[in-house]
């Protein structure tokens, strides 16, 4: 046992280091990556909220400061010159609140980071900006001047006057010029930042999946050479997977493979005992329910039959009440019937349905197979409704098989509203598309978990005179039209039962079905 150990550890050890080397540049790859990745999210945040406001907010201050510079130009050659110092009026008590939006968006956009150099950046663009304000607004009796000037037809005095105030406007244009030109080329830093971690993250990544090639392929080749003898066992699992349970010699291999083929026979002749033993188990369990279940369905309407035929021995001999003895006939008549409804039955559960499929609208048998249950259900007092959906597409069906299919989940659900009720049954396109599916919905008091589980076994039923066959012979029929059939509860009472059946030309039906 000890070389047997020894060597395992030397595989196990080899394999498990490859894989450390890999995981150990990965993990490096990552850390820095995580970092690089921090670092991009800081800046596109920083840019998002913080530079982007901000030189859109310096922009719309230089603009308006571009404007008013206009506007002052251009005072003492206009006719009306009333309107335009309303105007500059108005701007300089709306200059206030730009400036104050540039600082907001300096401090506040800029807040959140913890970089001393994005901090002292905003600390000078606010100071840059109170300063541009308070220069802008030094000496705000020059205005007074050059309106008065205007207004006693100074011309002289208010062209003097006008050159001062567009030569100090035109400074504050320039200073706040200068903002946005240090905003901008931050921005353009943060992005030449940005597109040299992203060079980097290319290059590490580069080299760590040729360090991985590289130890994936010496692991590889290793791997290969030890791990040889288990495509031996591989095979023999596949053979066994299909059935092949004969006997194999053992892979003679003093390893983990060598002990892994020991077991896996093993557990293959063990298989091989009990699928014998359980096949002979269930043929003969079924074949002793088929028996009690056949005698029990079958010896009361013989005891019926035999009854009325002695009844009706005594009738005809007296020939006293015909009327009697047609009844007494009736009778024995309905119980031969039920008699082969019963064996066509089980007959349907030994010979699984193989239905001739031919492209048709599921709509259409729906529509048509309601319109002739109809007046069965308004004597039951079961009101009948039918959805559709919109652009269904055709399916491959057996229209007979298909109709007894739906005929039986119909039936069930109008005995499962013995006070009457309402019965919904609906064609839909599935979530998932292609194919179609039809829904029979109760509303009946619904079934109990533990019995939905097996409504589809054959014989199983929880009706009196029931054979427990017919959901059986369903199923079959739904899954030979290579659809599905599900049972499921509806809220707040009821049972629905969905089939699922393929779209046309997507149907496989083998040639065992």
């Amino acid at each position: 046992m000890t070389p047997l150990r020894q060597r395992r550890r030397t595989v196990a050890g080899r394999l498990l280091g490859s894989y450390l080397i890999v995981l150990l540049a990965f993990a490096v790859t990552m850390g820095w990556s995580f970092r690089a990745l921090r670092a991009a999210a800081r800046d596109a945040e920083l840019l998002r909220a913080g530079y982007v406001p901000l030189v859109l907010r310096v922009g719309e201050a230089l603009a308006e400061q571009n404007v008013f510079n206009a506007q002052l130009n251009h005072i003492t050659a206009a006719k009306n010159y009333s309107d335009i110092r309303e105007w500059i009026e108005t701007a300089r008590r709306t200059r206030p609140l730009t400036f104050a939006l540039v600082r907001e968006a300096a401090e506040h956009g800029l807040d959140g980071d913890t970089d001393p150099a994005v901090r002292r950046f905003r600390e000078d663009i606010a100071r840059e900006a109170v300063a541009i304000e308070v220069f802008l607004d030094r000496d705000p009796e020059r205005f007074s001047q050059l309106f008065q000037a205007l207004t006693v037809g100074d011309r002289d005095g208010a062209e003097k006057a006008r050159g001062d105030l567009i030569k100090r406007e035109a400074e504050g244009a320039q200073r706040l010029r200068a903002i946005r030109t240090r905003v901008e080329d931050t921005m353009a830093s943060l992005t030449t930042d940005a597109r040299r971690r992203e060079a980097q993250s290319m290059q590490l990544l580069i080299a760590l999946g040729a360090l991985a090639f590289l130890v994936g392929a010496v692991s590889s080749f290793y791997a290969r050479r030890v791990l040889a003898p288990l495509k031996i066992v591989t095979d023999r699992a596949e053979a066994v997977a299909r059935g092949d349970l004969t006997p194999r010699a053992v892979v003679a291999t003093n390893d983990e493979i060598g002990e892994l083929a020991t077991t896996f026979e093993g557990m293959v002749a063990a298989i091989q005992r009990a699928r014998s033993e359980l096949v002979q188990a269930e043929r003969l369990a079924t074949i002793g329910k088929m028996a009690a279940h056949v005698t029990h369905e079958i010896r009361n309407p013989l005891s019926s039959i035999g009854l009325n035929i002695e009844l009706l021995e005594e009738e005809v001999a007296s020939e006293s009440d015909k009327a009697e003895a047609i009844q007494l006939v009736a009778a024995i008549k309905a119980e031969v019937e039920r008699l082969s409804r019963i064996a066509e039955q089980y007959l349907s559960v030994a010979r699984r349905p193989r239905p001739h499929l031919e492209r048709e609208s599921a709509e259409d048998l729906v529509r048509e197979l309601c319109a002739f249950v109809k007046p069965e259900l308004d004597r039951a007092q079961v009101k009948l409704r039918v959805d559709e959906d919109a652009d269904l597409p055709e399916v491959d069906l057996d229209e007979s098989q298909l109709r007894q299919a739906l005929l039986n989940l119909i039936r069930n659900a109008r005995e499962a509203m013995a006070k009457g009720g309402e019965l919904v049954v609906a064609v839909r396109n599935p979530p998932e598309g292609g194919g179609v599916e039809i829904h029979v919905d109760d509303d009946g008091p619904g079934i109990p978990d533990d019995v939905r589980a097996a409504i589809f076994d054959p014989f199983f039923t929880t009706k009196q005179r029931g054979t427990g066959l017919g959901l059986a012979v369903t199923r079959e029929i739904i899954e030979a039209h290579g659809g599905t059939i599900d049972c499921e509860p509806r809220s707040p009472r009821g049972t629905r039962f969905r089939i699922t059946l393929p779209q046309a030309g997507t149907a496989a039906i083998s040639a065992g079905t």
